[in-house]
């Protein structure tokens, strides 16, 4: 099946399945449409065991989509333009260094925490998974692709939220940089598994982080610094250029940054950060103007719910795959690893709230919101089907696990969050 047929089908499941919600469930959308696309493959799996044909069928199809490939190179980059654009960026530059430190922090720990109790699982005889042949490098990245949020799901339900203005920019600033820290954080130990763990050393492992972090903020800041004396000079008149210079810049950020090694994800972010920002405007008018024009928001507006719509519904339909290699005891396993993932989210960012409450003002349980609010999604499903086939069989449960967090965080905390802003 081609690419047209493939996005076809996509663009035709988002409208009718958009539609349903709209009409009947009346969820947020990114909810409704993950129930839907659950309920499609659950339908598919049932139909699947009275005419196995069909099942294969739909495999192979889900299969064709290459998820990880359409995410990290043609989605991801789009909507985390997307998400940057509607940040406010002046309340975020004030609060950067909390942002920034909840970020890091919070990644970090979690990465560590949640990589070592699931090692110290599996060598539990109890679970029967101890010889399943996970090295503590391998849990180190479940940690690592489960820690960040995922900022287009945290950012499509916080706008749905009567937050503060400085709450909401905290939770959708540090979003969006975790979500770049834990993808360097993915591929620095992805090097190190690679290279084996005795031929890598410390120095490495730090200039690693360092390029991929700082090359992409660098990279970002300079395109964006240019993009944005592009669009001064443009003052808004051609607004239909303005798009196209957009959407070129975001599709230029990665492929400069892979060939640099600089992380893609940082770099889009920020250079939409820039973009976003006001300018000088001739005196004679009113005195500040935004960068890009109205239009320009409203169409990366609507490309970033459709997109969103496709994303959602794509990892609804990855359970035909994820569950094809499904045992008992991963069961077992992922109830104690999402209380785990909620625990270490939860102590990752409460430590640096605590630390910076001396020097700042936060809002009452801004700790438990932004724990309760750290939605994970198609960027740890995508990460997790990017795992080596070398792991094994570990990868299967990978795979299980970090798609029943991704479930569990975007169906129980998406649906309770209001009641817990409240």
């Amino acid at each position: 099946m081609g690419v047209l047929e493939l996005s076809t089908i996509l663009l035709c499941l988002a409208s009718v399945f958009s539609l349903i919600n709209i009409r009947l469930l009346k969820l947020p959308m990114t909810i409704g449409l993950m129930i839907l696309a659950l309920i499609l493959s659950l339908l598919v799996l049932i139909i699947g065991i009275i005419f196995p044909a069909v099942f294969e069928t739909v495999t192979s199809i889900t299969k064709e989509f290459d998820f990880s490939e359409l995410l990290f190179n043609v989605m991801l980059p789009f909507l985390l333009f997307a998400g940057a654009i509607s940040v406010n960026v002046h309340e975020l530059l004030k609060d950067k260094v909390t942002i920034l430190l909840l970020a890091s922090f919070g990644v970090l720990f979690s990465t560590f925490t949640v990589g070592t109790g699931l090692f110290w699982m599996i060598q539990q005889p109890f679970f029967g998974l101890n010889t399943i042949g996970l090295t503590y490098i391998d849990c180190l990245l479940f940690g690592s692709l489960i820690a960040p949020t995922d900022p287009i799901a945290v950012l499509a339900m916080i706008k749905k939220m009567n937050l503060s203005s400085i709450t909401e920019t905290r939770i959708a600033g540090e979003s969006l940089f975790n979500d770049g820290i834990g993808v360097v954080v993915f591929l620095t130990l992805l090097g190190i598994r690679e290279d084996g763990v005795e031929n890598v050393t410390a120095f490495q492992v730090t200039s690693l982080f360092a390029t991929e972090v700082l090359g992409g903020i660098a990279l970002g800041a300079i395109i964006g610094f240019l993009g944005l004396k592009l669009l001064k000079y443009i003052e808004n008149e051609h607004m239909e250029l303005e798009v196209l210079i957009t959407i070129s810049l975001v599709l230029l950020i990665p492929i400069l940054c892979h060939k640099f090694h600089f992380s893609p994800v940082l770099g889009v972010v920020v250079m939409g950060l820039f973009l976003n920002q006001n300018i000088d405007a001739d005196k004679s008018k009113e005195g500040i103007q935004k960068a890009m024009c109205d239009y320009v928001y409203k169409f990366w507006h609507l490309l970033d719910e459709t997109l969103n719509a496709i994303l959602f519904i794509l990892i609804g339909l990855e359970i035909i795959i994820i569950f094809e290699s499904f045992q008992i005891p991963f069961l077992f396993i992922s109830l104690l690893v999402i209380l785990l993932v909620i625990l270490s989210r939860w102590i990752g960012v409460t430590i640096p709230i605590f630390i910076l409450s001396f020097f700042k003002k936060f809002e009452k349980k801004t700790a438990l919101i932004i724990t309760w609010g750290g939605l994970r999604g198609g960027l740890s499903v995508a990460l997790a089907l990017n795992l080596p086939d070398e792991i094994g069989e570990g990868k299967a449960l990978i795979l299980f696990l970090t798609y029943v967090i991704v479930l569990f965080t975007i169906l129980v905390q998406g649906l309770t969050l209001k009641k817990i802003v409240k």
